[in-house]
């Protein structure tokens, strides 16, 4: 259980930075954006490295003095095998008291990172209601919202990590969702997207969990409006950005859910991760070529980030297979690395939006 009172004090953006990133209803053919692929682009041009975690031990302050005297006096820590540490991360959020959430169906939990206030905590303890958590979000009042595709719900749990309700359960047990893949929060209106992978539809729900709309058509489809296998959506600002994996596309659309424009990808995978920043720009992962990629929020592609390409000197940067992506107000980058079972922090620099010369 999350301790609010030891968690509740509320930090600015810039001390955020200094503490963890230092520590008509157009037609498709109107709408749709081929973007050009200019060569990969070193990363570091536009991203700083910041650190990586795993585990509880990566939150906790270390006391080198001190630890070396227990070694001197008790000799060396058996190594132990963690059991707060990730296993098999699957998507990354933040709060606005800067904590770090992270999903793990391996795990059955999510763990939730605190490096202001060196806590770590999961949700759950007691394993009875998380079965397999793989997305989540958090409204204007830190709830935490996370998918569990196990009972194909939405679990909500309150700021002090307490449960309070389930949405998309029906009566006798039933959920209307087939296959919850990726929830996003408008935090403006509180207004809950989920999407479903085998309906290929997007739930449009009230604060209070209310269907109010549904997007797309039983089946899928490839016209606008309509999805094949969507997967990670995102709000941001007035529109609601949705990773449309089966027809190889992101698509935007206002947070009502009608249709603005798309963004032509070139492939996609059903564990590519989708942010989008401050400025507008979307980012896109691709585990298998170890990149992501960045476009404008035109659509026209900036650049792409080869997460191989990292000064070899800097340790911990050998990513391998970035999936889920988040971006805080403070324009950290957290990157999920679904091999290595750990999340990579980065800041981005401020020209980062500029097309490679």
């Amino acid at each position: 259980m999350f301790s609010h009172r030891a968690w509740g004090k509320t930090y600015p953006a810039v001390l955020l930075v200094s503490l963890l990133c230092v520590v008509r209803s157009p037609t498709i053919a109107d709408a749709q954006i081929s973007a050009t692929q200019p060569a990969n682009d070193a990363p570091s041009a536009h991203l700083s490295f910041v650190r990586v975690f795993s585990s509880a031990d990566d939150v906790r302050r270390t006391h080198p003095i001190f630890d070396r005297t227990l070694d001197i006096i008790a000799g060396p820590a058996d190594p132990v095998t963690h059991v707060d540490a990730l296993q098999s991360p699957s998507a990354i959020a933040t709060d606005s008291n800067h904590r770090v959430f992270v999903a793990d169906p391996g795990a059955h939990t999510v763990h939730a990172f605190d490096f202001v206030q060196s806590k770590y905590d999961h949700l759950d303890p007691h394993g009875d209601r998380l079965q397999n958590p793989i997305s989540l979000s958090v409204d204007a009042q830190d709830n935490l919202y996370v998918v569990d595709q196990g009972s194909r719900t939405v679990l909500v749990y309150d700021a002090a990590g307490k449960f309070r309700h389930p949405l998309g359960k029906l009566r006798g047990g039933e959920s209307y969702f087939d296959s919850p893949a990726a929830i996003a929060i408008d935090q403006r209106t509180g207004r809950i997207y989920v999407s479903d992978r085998l309906r290929h539809m997007i739930f449009i729900m009230d604060a209070r969990g209310k269907l109010v709309r549904k997007l797309g058509n039983r089946g899928g489809g490839d016209r606008p409006g309509e999805f094949r296998f969507p997967g990670q959506i995102v709000t941001a600002g007035s529109e609601l950005f949705v990773l449309d994996s089966g027809n190889a596309r992101i698509q935007v659309l206002d947070t009502a859910g009608h249709f603005l424009r798309a963004i032509s990808l070139g492939d996609t995978d059903p564990h590519s991760g989708l942010a989008v920043d401050n400025r507008g720009n979307v980012y896109v992962s691709d585990p298998y070529l170890n990149q992501i990629q960045v476009y404008g929020h035109a659509g026209q592609m900036l650049y792409r980030l080869d997460l191989g390409k990292f000064p070899s000197e800097i340790k911990g940067t050998n990513f391998s297979h970035p999936s889920a992506l988040w971006i805080d107000a403070g324009d950290c980058l957290y990157v999920v690395d679904s091999q290595t079972n750990r999340v990579g922090v980065f800041q981005i620099k401020r020209d980062q939006d500029k097309p490679p010369q």
